[in-house]
């Protein structure tokens, strides 16, 4: 057997750059040009008449605002034009609320403001129970209104209904039934 010779880490990396600089660089690739099909003579056809610009239907103009109560959420547009009617989810109050008490909430910013018959109001709800929906469409109402008119924010804010109720339902702690409620405690 022959003695196997050491190599030195200078003469690795010496060796390394020799075969480095032996392997000829990529050549570049120049992109082809794109050869454009020849386009054929289409056959005569009757041109395609251009359709008739459509009379602008004028959409009326309204005045949104949103209000909040618990977990629901009511998105309340107000028309000065129109049918004077109040909406809730595509149904009047009457049938949407059917308790009069909540019919009552919903609809206390406009009694505040004497103007029942004057709007039509249309709103979203979403979210909550009835009476939170009540609320939130209150104080939906009540914004809409202090847009339309800033004159009515003293009386709006004296009866608080802009002012946004932060209660909200506390959450269940690990350990414990509900927010606070301890599981039932015996000595033996």
């Amino acid at each position: 057997m022959m003695p196997t010779k050491k190599t030195t880490k200078k003469e690795k990396k010496k060796e390394v750059k020799k075969v480095k600089k032996a392997i000829p660089k990529a050549v570049e690739k120049k992109p082809k040009p794109k050869l454009k099909p020849e386009s054929k003579p289409k056959p005569e056809s009757k041109p395609k008449p251009k359709p008739e610009p459509k009379a602008e239907t004028k959409k009326a103009s309204y005045i949104e605002a949103i209000g909040r109560r618990k977990t629901s959420v009511a998105r309340v547009r107000l028309w000065t034009k129109g049918e004077k009617e109040f909406l809730v989810n595509d149904k009047p109050l009457e049938d949407y609320f059917p308790n009069f008490e909540i019919q009552k909430i919903a609809a206390d910013s406009l009694d505040k403001m004497k103007s029942q018959d004057r709007f039509k109001i249309q709103v979203l709800v979403k979210g909550g129970g009835f009476h939170s929906q009540a609320e939130a469409v209150r104080h939906g109402v009540a914004r809409v209104l202090l847009k339309f008119n800033p004159d009515f924010k003293k009386r709006l804010k004296k009866s608080g209904f802009l002012t946004r109720d932060p209660r909200m339902r506390e959450r269940k702690k690990f350990g414990l039934k509900r927010a606070r409620r301890a599981p039932q405690w015996r000595k033996r």
